[in-house]
């Protein structure tokens, strides 16, 4: 007689529950962009959502509590002048929120007391920078009022959004940068790119630490770093198109630790993962179901756990943190999930218990809202692991804190909205384009005579 050895785990018998309809959000134009992004971004407080608008760019942020149908004229941020690629809440502030856009722009916003009471058009800070679109940004996980963004000139741009000053700069991809996930101390960057390479970054030196082939499909590749783990996951697709994830660890990238088939459907699949609980959520662009695994230290690393099955599929998901969940019922995991019929489905992922006192080991100490470096430190150095809260008491949110930004970042912005201001009247139109015909001609003129310098030096290779 044979026997089947059922690994033990807590998260066993987690299972999804989708929200009842009243709970949910409906009636919201979500862009239908084909940059593979999540669209979305939510904290304790808002929800933001990347809106299908024509002319510009332009999202909207709804407070949680704004339940059900959402009016199709409220207030929006629309500054950009393209569409709106990526958003992400700073994890420090929840009123304050970064947008990239196919302008070429990060732009950082500040909601005011309350959450959104009408549109807004100007940001706090413009970070310009990039030659081509900005597809991906990202916080810094320990240091203050620091911001990356990733665009399609395949530059990386760290930024310090209290001056607008562009403090990092890397320079080693060779096209079209995917996704990019810092670890634990913020003192790392991974980042997946077209080239199909998996790299590892010392984003202050601006130097590549390890890289190897992930993934050897054409379509795009995720990384996600698995926190304290020290591990990194990473989704992609085979040479014969099959989705597949693998596992690394980051200080060795020579060979995968584990690389398995999950399916052969097309959509990208977006990985996210849960520090306090190990648990990893993979969500494919198009499908109808969330898979969720359980990452481990031992091999094999990885552990199947379950599917949370629709027939609705998704455009883009995002997590809730941890402080904003109910812990008296055992929700480990809160998802909003954007379909392309407008509504925003909250997905609630449970562990069956009757015990209705605090559970210690679901929920372990959680990072806190609160930078411990600030910018100059991490610029300078230094390196500091984020500090950690218990949510047996419950959360208790902090105070709107003031995003403090220069007064040369605030001038730099004027300057930069007076460069971009349409010309006005005929006048002003006619010397313009003059003026935009007289650059055109110097720059054949530069180009001719870069042509000739190449050709001359390839003659000279050539003999």
């Amino acid at each position: 007689m044979s026997f089947r050895i059922v690994r033990q785990s807590k998260f066993r018998h987690v299972f999804g529950k989708s929200a009842k309809r009243e709970e949910c959000y409906d009636g919201i134009r979500i862009t239908r962009n084909a940059w593979d992004s999540s669209f979305c971004s939510v904290n304790s407080k808002f929800l933001a959502i990347v809106l299908e608008v024509a002319g510009g760019g332009a999202f909207t942020v709804i407070n949680l509590e704004n339940t059900g149908r959402v009016d199709l004229n409220g207030p929006r941020i629309t500054g950009h002048t393209a569409a709106v690629l990526d958003i992400k809440f700073c994890p420090f502030n929840e009123y304050v929120i970064a947008s990239a856009s196919e302008d070429s722009t990060v732009k950082v916003w500040e909601l005011p007391e309350g959450g959104l009471k009408e549109s807004m058009s100007q940001p706090v800070v413009n970070l310009q920078g990039h030659q081509r679109r900005v597809g991906i940004i990202e916080w810094h996980p320990t240091a203050e009022n620091i911001l990356f963004s990733a665009g399609f000139d395949y530059m990386i741009f760290g930024w310090n959004i209290s001056t607008g000053e562009r403090v990092c700069e890397i320079a080693c991809h060779t096209d079209t940068i995917y996704s990019m996930s810092f670890n634990w101390d913020g003192s790392l960057l991974a980042t997946t790119c077209k080239d199909k390479f998996l790299r590892v970054i010392d984003p202050r030196q601006s130097t590549v630490v390890q890289e190897t082939k992930a993934h050897e499909g054409a379509k795009a590749a995720r990384v996600v770093w698995c926190g304290t783990l020290n591990k990194l996951f990473t989704t992609g697709f085979s040479r014969m198109n099959e989705r597949q994830f693998a596992v690394w660890d980051p200080t060795d990238l020579n060979e995968a630790l584990k690389k398995e088939m999950i399916d052969i459907a097309s959509g990208v699949l977006f990985p996210y993962y849960d520090e306090d609980t190990g648990l990893l959520f993979v969500a494919g662009k198009g499908d109808g179901n969330i898979r969720y695994f359980e990452m481990t230290d031992e091999r094999p690393f990885c552990h199947y756990i379950n599917d949370y099955k629709t027939s609705t599929p998704q455009r883009g998901i995002c997590l809730m943190p941890k402080r904003a969940l109910d812990i008296g019922q055992c929700e480990i995991a809160r998802i909003y999930k954007l379909t392309p019929k407008g509504t925003v489905e909250v997905v609630n992922f449970f562990v069956p218990r009757k015990a209705t006192d605090f559970q210690e080991d679901l929920f372990p100490p959680t990072k806190q809202d609160e930078a411990v470096l600030s910018a100059n430190e991490w610029l300078g150095g230094e390196n500091r692991e984020p500090n950690r809260v218990s949510l047996k008491d419950g959360y208790v949110p902090p105070p709107q804190a003031k995003l403090e930004v220069a007064a040369s970042a605030k001038k730099t912005l004027d300057t930069t909205e007076d460069v971009d201001a349409p010309p006005k009247g005929e006048k002003e139109l006619l010397k313009a384009w003059h003026a935009q015909r007289d650059e055109i001609k110097q720059l054949q003129a530069q180009l001719a005579t870069a042509n000739i310098k190449i050709r001359t030096l390839e003659t000279k290779l050539g003999e």
